[in-house]
């Protein structure tokens, strides 16, 4: 399969390193407003490089667009790519507008292609380990949970969208988005939620509480004023044990004193931003996989997508 790319900013370069160790795909084609974002995506990747979607469009002839642009313009190629029968796979979020969540499935539908928004939390290892914990009941009741995901304030997107809350949302959009969204895929629908925020033009931090029958978790996100390493950890409380993923290691600490590691660490620090982990690599391959067996790619589901825009709304 061929695989075209568009916006060569931040994230491009994980989703460039995954599309690297496929042997079966090849990027033809990379696509930038910024000629030399796309020129150096281009050496990268031994692919063509292109200014804008529309030369892109009608020079070249792929079956993938992958979208790493800044999120207001996310849905926009999303459903001219599917229109034109292509397959997309596309940054989260998807959107800002809960609307445009079936503007984009309603498109993949109608033309028989496959969509994803890459919600890559989905397919983190030790996210996926807890998951399967709470679902099993191995160590009881869960009883709370705690979620953090906080950096410095992003200095460097293009035109500085990332810092515009009409064209990023800001940090409920960019950061907590991850953490929510894996909470309703592991623990389904809270009952309520509380939230609390401090923010100003330069910083932006918050929490929410999300409450269950029987637990609660609370869920911080933030970018703060200055050099602030980023970090995404979580800590969840049941009958029989704590489970802690910190500094890019899942700790197991069972009641009794045993405590074990399930997998090997990862350097949480990546780039600065973007944490080391091999579920950016997971997700494509499902999405490929996906295509290949001519199946929806119904690990991300549509309604999940509308409801996690629904509760950060509320949020924000």
């Amino acid at each position: 399969m061929k695989v075209a790319m568009i916006g060569m900013g931040g994230i491009s370069s994980t989703h460039r390193a995954c599309w690297k160790k496929i042997k079966d795909v090849e990027v033809v084609a990379v696509c930038d407003i910024r000629k030399e974002n796309a020129d150096a995506a281009a050496e990268d990747m031994g692919a063509k490089a292109y200014y804008s979607y529309e030369e892109m469009a009608k020079n070249e002839k792929y079956d993938i667009l992958d979208i790493c642009l800044p999120t207001y313009l996310h849905a926009e190629h999303a459903v001219k790519a599917l229109e034109s029968g292509v397959h997309v796979i596309c940054e989260k979020p998807a959107s800002l507008k809960i609307e445009d969540i079936d503007r984009i499935y309603n498109a993949a539908e109608e033309n028989g292609k496959n969509v994803m928004i890459a919600q890559v939390v989905r397919f983190w290892k030790e996210y996926l380990y807890l998951k399967e914990t709470y679902e099993s009941r191995k160590y009881g009741r869960l009883m709370s949970g705690r979620m953090t995901r906080m950096g410095g304030t992003p200095v460097s997107s293009w035109d500085d969208w990332m810092r515009d809350p009409e064209r990023s949302g800001l940090v409920p959009f960019d950061l907590h988005i991850h953490d929510l969204d894996f909470i309703l895929y592991t623990f389904g629908k809270p009952d309520g939620m509380q939230r609390f925020r401090a923010k100003n033009e330069k910083q932006d931090y918050f929490e929410a509480i999300y409450q269950y029958p029987d637990f609660f978790i609370a869920a911080e996100a933030a970018w703060y004023d200055c050099n602030y390493v980023f970090q995404c950890s979580f800590r969840f409380q049941f009958e029989r044990a704590v489970l802690e993923f910190k500094d890019g290691k899942l700790t197991v600490f069972e009641q009794g004193g045993n405590t074990f590691c399930p997998f090997e660490a990862q350097s949480e620090k990546g780039d600065g931003y973007v944490p080391v982990t091999n579920a950016y690599d997971d997700e494509i391959l499902y999405f490929l996989d996906c295509i290949k067996k001519g199946v929806p790619c119904d690990k991300i589901k549509r309604e999940e997508l509308k409801h996690v825009l629904r509760l950060i709304e509320q949020l924000a």
